[in-house]
């Protein structure tokens, strides 16, 4: 077992791991915090993003003693202070980004590091971006409209599909 200690969302945590618990089993089993998805545990599917140390990272693919004193983000970190959403949660709901929901707290992860990384996205952009996120419902179109539109951009000319 090894001791771990982290920021997580602003509020330290600590806890006893093994060495070979994922950072996601970690989130979504020791602290409870089960909105990092986890879909493939393989990298595949992007569900399980998370920010460590200011970086999109996937939850399955580090294990929780690689972040002992890290800086790590979740999706239940995201709302405003006052619980309100987000200007890219309030996006994926305007824009119905989403449809069953699983694959949102990762989508809504990788576009908080897309656009801190690129404030104002192309279309093409973003989609190059999210290629490590998988969604089976929406075809991607209102998600990339959603994302676009938390940047500030004008998406009123693109077509709902």
């Amino acid at each position: 077992m090894a001791s771990v200690t982290m920021t997580v969302n602003g509020k330290s945590v600590s806890g006893e791991v093994e060495g070979r618990t994922l950072m996601s089993d970690f989130l979504r089993n020791d602290l409870r915090l089960t909105g990092t998805h986890v879909g493939c545990d393989t990298s595949q599917c992007g569900a399980c993003v998370i920010h460590v140390n200011g970086e999109a990272v996937k939850a399955c693919t580090m294990f929780a003693v690689e972040a002992d004193g890290a800086e790590v983000a979740t999706i239940e970190g995201q709302a405003n202070a006052d619980g309100s959403l987000n200007v890219i949660q309030q996006a994926f709901q305007d824009h119905h980004g989403l449809q069953c929901g699983f694959c949102t707290p990762g989508m809504v992860m990788s576009a908080a590091a897309l656009l801190k990384e690129n404030p104002t996205p192309t279309e093409r952009e973003v989609r190059e971006y999210l290629e490590g996120n998988i969604c089976r419902c929406t075809g991607y179109h209102n998600i990339v409209k959603a994302i676009m539109a938390a940047s500030g951009q004008d998406v009123s000319a693109i077509a709902a599909e």
